[in-house]
C-alpha cells in the first residue's frame, strides 16, 4: 500500500499549526516568567508604597498642628499667642520636614509609576511584526522588571554603546534579555557583577551580558539551547527559555553565542541585523 506523497498545501498546513504551536509556547513561557517576576514586583512596589504610607501618617500630624496655628489667627489675644504656638509645634522642622516628605513621596510614586510601566511594555503582546525599536528602552525596561531578581544577586554595570533603532519585535527581544539577566543572577552565588554591552558594527548591533557567576562546563556548553535541557534542580526551570531565546534570534536572523569559564563566569553575545533581509521572511 503507498503513501500519497504530502502536497504544498498539506506541508503548508503543517508549517502554519507548527508555528502557532511555537507562538503558544512563546507565549506560555512569557507568562510563565511574568508568573515567577510577580512577586519580585508586588516587593519592589511594596517598598514606596510602604513610605509613602508612613508619609501621609506624618502629614497628617503636620496638619493638625497647622491648622492649631492658623485657626489660632481668629482666636489668639496677641500676636504673642501666636508666636508661642508656632514655637510649641517647632513650625521651622515641621516645615522644612513637610518639604522633604513631599519629595521622597513623589519619588516613591513615580518608581511605581516607572515599574508598571515597565510591566505594560514587557508584557505586551503584540502583532508578530518587524518595526524600528529602541534597543536601549527595551534593555531598561526589563532591566526594571527584573530589578528584583537582580539587586540583592549583582551590581548591573551598563556600556551602553550609540545604537541606531533596529527592525524587531521588541516584546520577544525583551524575553530574550530578561532569560539572560535571570540566568545570569542564578549563576551568581553571592554577590558579583552583571555587565550589558551594546555595540553598533557592520549593520549590525550586539548586545551582550556578561557575570562573574560559576560559568558553565564545556559539555553543558555545547547543549544549553537544547529544547528542555536544564542543569537547574527540577522545578526550577523549564529549560526552555535559552531554547526560545535562540529561536527568537533565529527569527530576527540573527545569532546568539555563550562562551564560559567555570569559576569566572559566562558571557552570552546575540547578534541581530539593523535592518531585517526580506519582508517574506518575517513570519
Amino acid at each position: 500500500m503507498t503513501h500519497a506523497a504530502p502536497t504544498n498545501a498539506d506541508q503548508e498546513a503543517l508549517n502554519a499549526k507548527l508555528e502557532q504551536a511555537n507562538r503558544q509556547l512563546l507565549q506560555s513561557e512569557k507568562l510563565a516568567a511574568i508568573g515567577q517576576l510577580a512577586a519580585g514586583v508586588a516587593h519592589e512596589i511594596n517598598n514606596p508604597v510602604g513610605y509613602v504610607y508612613s508619609n501621609l501618617q506624618s502629614l497628617e500630624s503636620y496638619l493638625t498642628d497647622l491648622f492649631r496655628l492658623t485657626d489660632a489667627v481668629d482666636s489668639a489675644k496677641s500676636l504673642e499667642d501666636l508666636r508661642l504656638i508656632k514655637q510649641n509645634i517647632d513650625y521651622d522642622y515641621l516645615r522644612d520636614d513637610l518639604k522633604d516628605l513631599l519629595a521622597e513621596s513623589r519619588e516613591g510614586i513615580e518608581r511605581v509609576k516607572t515599574i508598571i510601566s515597565a510591566m505594560k511594555d514587557f508584557s505586551y503582546i503584540e502583532d508578530e511584526e518587524f518595526k524600528l525599536a529602541d534597543l536601549h528602552r527595551g534593555i531598561e525596561t526589563t532591566l526594571n522588571v527584573v530589578n528584583n531578581e537582580l539587586k540583592y544577586k549583582a551590581e548591573v554595570i551598563r556600556e551602553f554603546g550609540e545604537l541606531p533603532e533596529i527592525e524587531c519585535i521588541m516584546s520577544q527581544l525583551n524575553q530574550v534579555i530578561m532569560n539572560l539577566l535571570v540566568n545570569a543572577a542564578h549563576a551568581i552565588e553571592e554577590f558579583g557583577k552583571i555587565t550589558v554591552r551594546t555595540r553598533h558594527t557592520n549593520g549590525n548591533v550586539e548586545i551582550e551580558v556578561e557575570d562573574t557567576g560559576k560559568g558553565i562546563s564545556e559539555e553543558h556548553l555545547n547543549r544549553i539551547f537544547e529544547p528542555f535541557f536544564t542543569t537547574k534542580p527540577i522545578g526550577k526551570g523549564t529549560g526552555l527559555g535559552l531554547s526560545l531565546s535562540f529561536n527568537i534570534v533565529e527569527k530576527h536572523n540573527g545569532k546568539i553565542e555563550a562562551s564560559s569559564t567555570p569559576g569566572q563566569g559566562t558571557r552570552f553575545r546575540i547578534t541581530l541585523p539593523v535592518t531585517q533581509p526580506d519582508p517574506d521572511n518575517h513570519g
